[in-house]
């Protein structure tokens, strides 16, 4: 699969999210939703009403990761309101394979979330039940964070047991993905990029989305696993 690009929109403008979509929209795939509870992590964002305003007028699917507590409960009504992909955290979910089976019955794509410190061999069993794996290369809970180098090996056994499970599971990364970094993720498996920072604080976001897309698609080329 060719590199996608999920600009986050915890790093926009959230007076004109809108505005800020439509920004992306003719060079970014997916528009990266951050719903936070304040509980799971020590941030709170938004929720499903803005979620299901920004599908009224957004171009772009979302991709709406919750790092929420009782994921079980409010995740289905993403989908159902029309997300593209939603995506529940391993140590959230209680229930992860009902909840990611109620997902994708709901319509979207479904995405188990793995944070920094918590071992991808555990969820191995998983992969049949998702349509990506989501790696934070960061602390969940704040953009701008320094990316974690510590979490390049864990991407590589990732894309390691995706291929010897034969599925068609998207690999994910976000946190601290900018033109410094985005190089060594891709080589090491990833797909699917979530970038915040390196985005909107470009003086051009649409611009910014294609030069990393290009810096992607150079280093998945040259990549052993491609």
């Amino acid at each position: 699969m060719a590199p996608q690009i999920s600009p986050s929109i915890l790093s926009a403008d959230f007076a004109n999210l809108g505005a800020d979509v439509e920004r992306v929209a003719d060079a970014a795939d997916w528009v990266h939703v951050d719903v936070m509870d304040n509980h799971f992590v020590p941030n709170l964002t938004l929720g499903l009403p803005v979620v299901e305003a920004l599908l009224k007028s957004s171009r772009l699917p979302l991709d709406c990761h919750l790092m929420i507590e009782d994921p079980d409960r409010w995740a289905p009504a993403y989908a159902e309101a029309g997300a593209g992909s939603v995506t529940i955290h391993a140590e959230a979910a209680r229930a992860p394979v009902r909840t990611l089976r109620a997902i994708r019955a709901a319509g979207a794509r479904a995405s188990l979330g793995i944070n920094p410190g918590t071992a991808v061999e555990t969820y191995a069993d998983l992969l049949g039940e998702v349509d990506m794996l989501l790696l934070m290369t960061v602390e969940p809970g704040f953009g701008g964070q320094r990316f974690l180098d510590m979490v390049l090996p864990k991407v590589r056994r990732a894309r390691q047991l995706i291929r010897d499970a034969g599925k068609p599971v998207w690999l994910q990364v976000d946190g601290g993905v900018s033109a410094e970094t985005i190089e060594r993720c891709a080589e090491a498996g990833a797909d699917v990029f979530v970038a915040g920072s390196a985005v909107y604080n470009a003086d051009d976001p649409a611009e910014a989305v294609r030069k990393l897309r290009a810096q992607a698609e150079a280093a998945t080329a040259d990549a052993d696993w491609s």
